[in-house]
């Protein structure tokens, strides 16, 4: 039995054995910054008499009564610091029937975004609070049985100082108490997961607004529903940022999400309200809980950001909206269909952001960086199908990744595609109307989808969710003249994988350069299947400059440009018309690049000739962050130190003085810029960057900042530019005391360039004692890292895996995962740090660590592959 690392077994034995009918939560939120009283009171029925546990992180347990008797020493395991959590609360000897269960304890505030964390703004000194509870860390604050299918109703109870809010996932009933606190007293009536229960406590500010519309009736829903309904809906921030907070931007997006939801699931937003928190201090994008999600803060923009910031703030909004209804209405029963969660909000998100938003290229981002995440994960020797092992809890926590997210929504494209749009949403509507407020499988939903389209879809699964890898598509044909002879499309097997052949939905498009622009000439959509696929439709037709094999990016597939394709993509990239097949070219040419089959300084080049054109800033963001990832780590060094650092830093710096003063593409280019690694003879660049530090600004229409400030100092500080670094940052702390400036103090501080800095932070963030916060973990290593580093990063080529293990073991999950991904020695470009990540892999770890090691290794070996690739090796 383990509380902290429960298995599926474990899981599925307590499911069998119990149902849970209330949790009654009393917290007190006052008598310290450490710890919280937690009383926790459970009603839950057996059916099989026998043996189990209760979760519960804490730092100790007082008392446990089972229908008012005292079982504390039967129930709670002392260790050698008191209280053994991986033990839980055992609960020996229960017979069939109803039981009550009190647990009294003290838990811990959290400082890494686990269970329920504690922040005080630098700002003006307020507390705020906020829980995260996914995957299972709902036992961090309440005792509880964490696992997704023991749904229950819950009674809270939250003492607090007066005039703080608390908003939970239902209304406060608020009582001001005459010793200075306040007790706020809610219910939550209906039937809830452990993880998607929250509480959001402290002094926040609140807007308020109400989203009323229709819902559209379809014959696979229930008829007794309202036609109209109004949702009452906030939005919620630390007071030192409510002046940046646009409400109305994210009540209008968030409308729209409703809007369309309605029209196509089916079923009326199943809760009271809908509340948006913005919290700090978050390890992630946001998080569903049911009625009131939490946001990571950094989404309210205190200084300009680029339009696909708020595209991408946008796309959150709308994934954890659709989560109301996947996941939170119809959860899964265990986390191996973690994937069918995600996917399906990150699909959600992308259709109603093109069909209902400003942001109708929704798509066209997707096809470039969930589609680039997911081939790059799915390419890693830790690659897993997509429905995997959830073996236990740590197993899962892993599995938030690529695959899990972005494959898994480009499978649920495709098989939109597959079966037709109709049809798949009959079958979703269907799966929510059958299983609302209970647990269902991915089995349910492809039940679902083969009776809304009458196709037998068990094959479609096994090819696109048992199976790992992603197979490459290509054109091929014969010409004759100037009018193809024979067309067809090959298909080569899954890499990594078994080689597996998969049935695609594609569509392929003809273009060609005419009057100066390329546009599209013909489509033809089809399945591929098998070896290779004729398309007797484009015998006959004119020959194109350009042929795209996946064009509309309906399928999950490598795209490889024939070699014609290939040359007319270098030199006319820029004069492709519709942002999708430029995307789609820029995509393919970068996945050469990461394949061996294009070298690295040509796809700088290339970058560096048609990144001005680029329309979409999503995308220019994206090239440019691949154009410095090749230089960095594709690039033969020699020439990437004599001629491509050059090349890349002018091109960025020329493309943001080309660009319209004041656009979004003029502050991406810059942005791009200042990550880039200075001195020597960029000259230039500092003077610019120096005049960005003192609040000038040296480009026309360029608005200088608090947050251009910071990255202009940070630069000059790792370019060693700064003669006092400290003196610096504190300055500008002085000049801006808010959180967005302790972070970048914390990133500017690490980025000093000498070995002596580089140990400290090292030491600092390897160190699960040093009371750091994940939020200040994230950016020292961020400043740890800053291009320009490695020459004093390599004293820790060896240190790393030295100390790995016993990191791993010390710190939190999340922390363990943060810290480890973020120094992995990536810098040791070399045969002797593969060799030392290969001596660490044959040794005895944990399966988690392995993972990190494997990850980081082929990275790495991928790079010093595609070095000899581009010296011409």
């Amino acid at each position: 039995m383990t509380s902290t690392n429960l298995t599926h077994a474990e899981a599925q034995a307590r499911s069998s054995m119990l149902d849970v009918d209330n949790y009654g939560i009393d917290l007190d939120l006052t008598g310290g910054e450490k710890e919280f009283s937690s009383v926790t009171t459970v009603d839950f029925t057996v059916s099989t008499a026998g043996d189990t546990f209760i979760d519960l992180r804490a730092a100790r347990v007082s008392e446990v009564l089972l229908d008012g008797a005292d079982i504390t020493a039967d129930a709670v395991t002392l260790g050698d610091d008191g209280y053994d959590e991986d033990a839980g609360v055992a609960l020996n000897g229960l017979e069939p029937g109803a039981h009550s269960l009190r647990i009294t304890a003290d838990c811990r505030y959290s400082r890494t975004g686990q269970g329920l964390h504690r922040f005080v703004d630098p700002a003006d000194n307020e507390v705020y609070m906020y829980t995260q509870f996914e995957t299972a860390d709902a036992k961090r604050m309440f005792a509880c049985f964490d696992q997704p299918d023991l749904k229950a109703t819950y009674d809270l109870t939250i003492t607090t100082p007066s005039g703080w809010r608390v908003i939970s996932n239902a209304d406060q009933t608020v009582t001001e108490n005459p010793d200075g606190t306040a007790t706020h007293v809610s219910r939550i009536d209906y039937r809830l997961s452990t993880y998607l229960v929250a509480i959001c406590v402290g002094p926040y500010h609140e807007v308020r607004n109400e989203w009323t519309g229709e819902l559209t009736h379809h014959p696979e829903t229930p008829a007794d529903q309202p036609h109209e309904l109004t949702v009452p809906m906030g939005i919620y921030c630390r007071k030192s940022v409510a002046d940046s907070l646009d409400a109305e931007r994210l009540f209008t997006e968030t409308k729209q999400g409703f809007d369309f939801y309605h029209a196509n699931f089916g079923v009326a937003y199943p809760f009271h309200k809908y509340d948006q928190v913005f919290v700090p201090e978050f390890n992630m994008g946001a998080m569903e809980n049911a009625g009131c999600v939490t946001h990571r803060d950094e989404y309210v923009f205190t200084s300009k950001v680029n339009r696909y910031r708020y595209e991408r703030r946008c796309d959150t909004i709308l994934h954890e909206l659709a989560h109301m209804w996947f996941g939170d209405l119809v959860t899964m029963r265990w986390w191996d269909d973690l994937w069918l969660n995600e996917s399906f909000a990150t699909w959600s998100a992308a259709i109603s952001q093109a069909e209902a938003t400003e942001y109708d290229t929704a798509w066209v981002t997707f096809a470039n960086i969930e589609k680039s995440w997911a081939y790059s994960q799915d390419q890693l020797p830790s690659t897993h199908p997509i429905t995997t092992d959830a073996g236990d809890i740590e197993t899962v926590e892993q599995n938030f990744d690529g695959i899990t997210y972005a494959k898994g929504a480009s499978v649920l494209k495709q098989l939109a595609a597959y079966v037709g749009r109709e049809e798949f949403f009959a079958g979703v509507r269907r799966h929510f109307a059958t299983h609302a407020y209970g647990n269902a499988t991915f089995d349910d939903l492809l039940r679902a989808l083969e009776e809304a389209s009458g196709r037998d879809l068990s094959d479609w699964a096994n090819q696109w969710l048992k199976t790992t890898g992603v197979n490459t598509l290509a054109a091929e044909f014969e010409v004759s003249g100037d009018r193809y002879i024979s067309f067809g499309v090959r298909q080569h097997g899954a890499e990594p994988g078994a080689g597996e052949l998969r049935d695609h939905r594609v569509a392929v498009g003809l273009y060609s350069l005419s009057d100066g622009v390329v546009r599209r000439m013909k489509r033809v959509e089809l399945d591929v299947s098998g070896e290779f696929t004729e398309i007797p439709e484009l015998i006959g037709t004119e020959r194109a400059d350009l042929v795209l094999v996946n064009d509309d990016d309906l399928t999950y597939c490598l795209t490889r440009l024939d070699a014609d394709s290939l040359d007319f993509v270098v030199h006319n990239i820029d004069r492709i018309e519709d942002p999708m097949p430029r995307t789609l070219c820029w995509s393919a040419t970068w996945e050469m690049v990461r394949d061996g089959r294009m070298r690295a300084r040509d796809f700088i080049r290339l970058v560096a000739r048609g990144a001005s054109a680029e329309t979409e800033i999503a995308v220019l963001e994206r090239i440019l962050t691949q154009a410095s990832s090749a230089l960095a780590n594709y690039a033969e060094p020699t020439w990437a130190e004599e001629t491509g650092r050059t090349l890349l830093a002018d091109a960025l710096l020329d493309g943001a003085r080309k660009a319209e003063p004041g656009s979004d593409a003029q502050l991406t280019f810059l942005q791009v810029l200042s990550r880039r690694k200075l001195g020597g003879d960029t000259a230039e660049q500092i003077d610019i960057f120096t005049q960005l530090r003192d609040g000038v600004s040296p480009i026309d229409g360029l608005e200088v900042d608090n947050d251009l400030r910071w990255r202009a100092l940070t630069a000059l500080i790792a370019a060693g530019e700064i003669a006092d670094p400290e003196a610096a940052i504190e300055a500008e702390l002085a000049r801006d005391s808010s959180s967005d400036s302790q972070k970048w103090a914390w990133a500017a501080h690490a980025a000093v360039n000498t070995p002596e800095r580089k140990k400290e932070i090292f030491d600092e963030v390897t160190d699960p004692g040093s009371g750091l916060s994940n939020l200040a973990i994230r950016h020292k290593i961020e400043g740890l890292t800053w291009a320009g580093a490695a020459p004093n990063l390599r004293q820790f080529n060896e240190a790393y895996f030295e100390l790995a293990p016993g990191f791993w073991r010390t710190a939190t999950p999340e922390m363990a995962l943060a810290a480890l991904n973020g120094i992995y020695p990536s810098w040791d470009i070399t045969g002797e740090g593969i060799a030392r990540a290969g001596a660490f892999l044959d040794g005895e770890h944990p399966a988690g660590l392995k993972r990190v090691i494997a990850e980081g290794r082929d990275r790495v070996q991928r790079a010093l592959r595609n070095r000899a690739v581009d010296a011409g090796e």
